[in-house]
Formats: C-alpha cells, sequence, structure tokens
C-alpha cells in the first residue's frame, strides 16, 4: 500500500463515482481504476461495489478507509513540518469566503496552511460573494472562496467545482411528493432566500425569471441555518445547493430535483486580484488549494451524479 492508492480510496469513496474521483486526484479514470483494482489484489478483497450509476465502499473498504485517510494526514503534517522548518514565511495573508460553499473546506485549509506557516497573520472575512468580489477589487481581500460568475471583470479566477440547485421543503408540503418539479410548479408558492448579497440569490432569481416562474419571497435570511430553520417550520419552499439539503439541519426537510433543462448550477471558484496575485502568502495558499484531499469538502457533491426521485435532505449525500 502507498500513500497514492490512499489517495485515490479515499477520492473514490467520498465521491462514489471514478469519474469525478480520477479529476480530484489527477489522474486517468482507466489509471484510478487500476490502481484500486491493484489494491484489492494487494488486500485479498474486494474494498468497492461497481454499478452502472454508483460506486459504494465495501465493509472492507470502509475497514480501510479511516486508516487512509490517517495515513494521508500524517503524510500531510510530516510535510508541512519540513516546510516550517526549512521556510520561514511571514507577512499576512487576508482570505475572504461565502458561508457553506460545500466544494471546498476553507476552515481545513487555512488550519493546514497556518500548520505549514505559522508566521503568517491570517485574516479572514465571511461575506457574500459579490462584496468579497468588490473587496478583492479594492486590494482589501488577497484570496477569495465564491460562488458567482459574474462581475469577474478583470480578477483572476479558477473554478474548483459545480453541482445543481435542488428544492427543499418540509414533508407536508404539496410539492414533497413530486420526483421532480418543473418551473410552473413554483409559480405563486411562498419562498425562503439569502440576501441579494449572496451568490445564490440571484442564481435563483436569475433562473425563475428566465422560466417565467414568479416567485415570492416571503423570508430574507443571511445564514444557511436560518433558511433551513424556516423551512422546517413551514413558513416556506427554497433553493439550495445540494450540499445545503444534505446538512443534519436538514434532515427533516425533503428534496426535490429541479428541472435538467436550464436547471441553475452552484459554482465555486477560487478568486484573486492584483495585490494577491503573485504574493507569496497567497501562491501558497493556492498551491494547497491543489492538494485536493486537503480542500476538498466532505459535503461536496459532484454535479453528474443524478439525484434520487424524492429523497429527505439529510439522505442526499
Amino acid at each position: 500500500m502507498d500513500l497514492r492508492q490512499m489517495e485515490y480510496l479515499v477520492a473514490l469513496a467520498d465521491e462514489r463515482q471514478f469519474t469525478r474521483a480520477a479529476a480530484l486526484t489527477g489522474v486517468s479514470q482507466s489509471g484510478l481504476s487500476a490502481a484500486i483494482r491493484s489494491l484489492e489484489d494487494e488486500l485479498g478483497s474486494s474494498l468497492f461495489t461497481r454499478t452502472t450509476r454508483r460506486v459504494e465502499p465495501t465493509e472492507a473498504g470502509l475497514a480501510l478507509l479511516p486508516f487512509a485517510r490517517s495515513m494521508l494526514a500524517q503524510a500531510a503534517a510530516a510535510r508541512d513540518a519540513v516546510v516550517r522548518a526549512t521556510h520561514a514565511l511571514s507577512g499576512s495573508l487576508r482570505v475572504g469566503a461565502e458561508q457553506c460553499l460545500g466544494v471546498v473546506d476553507v476552515a481545513a485549509l487555512l488550519e493546514r496552511f497556518h500548520r505549514r506557516f505559522p508566521l503568517v497573520e491570517i485574516h479572514f472575512v465571511q461575506a457574500g460573494s459579490h462584496d468579497l468580489l468588490a473587496r478583492v477589487r479594492d486590494g482589501d481581500v488577497d484570496v477569495a472562496f465564491v460562488a458567482t460568475t459574474e462581475h469577474l471583470g478583470a480578477l483572476t479566477q479558477t473554478e474548483l467545482g459545480r453541482e445543481p440547485l435542488v428544492l427543499v421543503c418540509p414533508p407536508e408540503h404539496h410539492l414533497a411528493t413530486r420526483g421532480r418539479v418543473g418551473w410552473a410548479d413554483l409559480v405563486g408558492e411562498d419562498f425562503v432566500d439569502l440576501d441579494p448579497s449572496w451568490a445564490a440569490r440571484p442564481v435563483n432569481d436569475v433562473a425563475c425569471a428566465a422560466h417565467g416562474a414568479h416567485r415570492r419571497v416571503r423570508f430574507t435570511v443571511n445564514d444557511v441555518h436560518t433558511l433551513l430553520e424556516l423551512v422546517d417550520r413551514g413558513l416556506g419552499i427554497a433553493m439550495v445547493p445540494r450540499h445545503v439539503a444534505a446538512k443534519p439541519q436538514a434532515a427533516r426537510l425533503v428534496t426535490v430535483p429541479l428541472p435538467e433543462a436550464g436547471g441553475p448550477s452552484w459554482v465555486v471558484s477560487v478568486v484573486t486580484g492584483q495585490r494577491g496575485h503573485g504574493a507569496p502568502a497567497a501562491s501558497q495558499l493556492l498551491e494547497l488549494l491543489a492538494d485536493a484531499p486537503a480542500c476538498r469538502g466532505a459535503d461536496a457533491q459532484p454535479a453528474d451524479v443524478q439525484p434520487a426521485d424524492v429523497q429527505t435532505a439529510g439522505e442526499a449525500s
């Protein structure tokens, strides 16, 4: 067993799909498949069951998974210790992120950066994507993790991942039993949504307007957990990224897919401006970001995985 095999194992267990796992680990799909088969041959046990739609860890795979994660974490810590001993990077790093991005675990990324470069002062701000873009443009933030593809201008953007938006509603709502809703089904419904400064709101507004689905946003909030609580209390329905529907706070809610044709997507990117581009601390953060196991969000869902017809939101992951 080697670290590369452990990285493949973890990626495949998290993503449950060869195409996405191969993309995240930077290897061809055939290379990933061959590596997993080689590991299974070495251990004398099947680690995954494979179907045309899904890949699931076996009991042996689940037993190996925590050891694989531990090996990768220890290897990362060892590399960080060497860098810390040989590179006395100092200065400051100003980072911003929208909440609950799903595709990237910003907290884990900053933890690893701090462990590797303890002399760098990290300043972090959480705000809506449009506000963060303005701060990057003004030079107040070096690196921002955002969920919008609009108003980027001359900023440098790297897409990290995307996933579909879904409808969440309480189980007693009349749309909860639908296998999939149409845009016309949303007309006249009461909605809970985020403030327009958060990226999901304009995505929802544009998608609904493009399909003539006039909706009433009765409750405007500034955090995801409040949004889910209001939906849970029957005060409205909401359009959210799939990873939000998988949160524990959404366990009682029902997830219903939106129309595939013209359906909105949650696109997460990392953005830098003139000050952050090429700055030593920002460059080091972006290098760590390229390390997929360190930056991949545990809740992230690949966009090409088709959801079940109707499922409770807590089962969406």
